[in-house]
């Protein structure tokens, strides 16, 4: 098992820097998330041959690995303009990832109606959600090819706002593609969105499950619908939270006690944004947490 941090918290570091901060916290590994200086938000990547060679002698030096690359690109855009974009997009960062010797990659289903084209627009609707997902199995046709004749994996999770955002068809999608380089992420701080009981999902998903985030969330459903309360009422806004352990309401002994039950031996990641004032603590607790619950449960 690895077990990664994603260093989003600490993006205000260069390249160079960040593997030494993610030896310090206590980690041998990076899934490296989006940053400015690398595989953008939605943009082609900020990636030179210098930048390259200068990011893999500060992971050796620091005797760190990149245990994961996410990009994150509008591969499931009903606009054909943008999707071919982000296929262009994607094509290079599996590049990438070759060059610094990565064997993973993931991302999420994708084309929520995030504004960044200046207008947002809502998916939730059935003829958008069928639009998305017709582009997003288009993606996947000129994709997965390149990712098996490269050697790479790509695990993808469902995510709130996307045109998949359960855990349900998430996993029938993925073992629909048939391919053995393209597995399932399971996000915990996204647990309430795919139901309430973390064990059954876990054991459901044990087939292409290769790949875990770990924050904690608390359940948006709970008190009657009342665990937020939303103004303007009846606002269709939705929260959901990437917390430290122990302070939302994953039931976490559910979670590591099943993932070894099923024999999980993937990749494990420390996945929390909201403390960004106090990002060392956060990562060193993880870390820790993380091991204590991997010491209870895996022997």
């Amino acid at each position: 098992m690895k077990i990664a941090i994603d260093p989003f918290m600490h993006r205000h570091l260069s390249l160079e820097e960040l593997p030494s901060k993610v030896a310090e916290l206590g980690y041998d590994w990076i899934e490296l998330s989006p940053r400015a200086d690398f595989l953008e938000w939605f943009k082609a990547p900020r990636v030179f041959p210098d930048r390259v060679k200068s990011f893999k002698k500060a992971l050796s030096d620091a005797n760190v690995g990149i245990a994961s690359i996410l990009p994150m690109y509008r591969w499931a855009s009903n606009d054909e303009a943008e999707r071919q974009a982000a296929v262009k997009h994607w094509k290079r960062a599996i590049e990438i990832a070759v060059e610094l010797g990565v064997d993973t990659m993931n991302s999420e289903f994708g084309r929520g109606p995030h504004p960044d084209k200046g207008s947002c627009y809502c998916c939730h609707t059935g003829s958008m959600i069928e639009a998305c997902e017709d582009a997003w199995w288009r993606s996947m046709e000129e994709l997965v090819p390149i990712f098996e004749r490269e050697g790479i994996n790509l695990h993808v999770e469902p995510h709130p706002e996307d045109w998949c955002e359960t855990l349900q068809p998430a996993l029938d999608i993925i073992r629909t593609v048939n391919s053995k380089n393209v597995k399932f992420l399971y996000c915990a701080p996204h647990t309430f969105y795919f139901g309430d009981d973390t064990k059954a999902m876990l054991r459901e998903a044990k087939d292409v499950l290769a790949h875990v985030h770990v924050g904690d969330t608390f359940n948006h459903n709970a008190s009657s619908g009342l665990r937020y309360i939303l103004n303007p009422p009846g606002t269709n806004a939705r929260v959901h939270q990437h917390l430290n352990i122990g302070q939302g309401e994953v039931p976490w002994d559910d979670f590591f006690g099943t993932l070894a039950e099923i024999g999980f031996d993937g990749i494990m990641t420390a996945c929390v944004f909201a403390w960004e004032d106090r990002a060392d603590e956060s990562g060193h607790f993880m870390r820790a947490e993380m091991q204590r619950y991997v010491d209870t449960y895996f022997k």
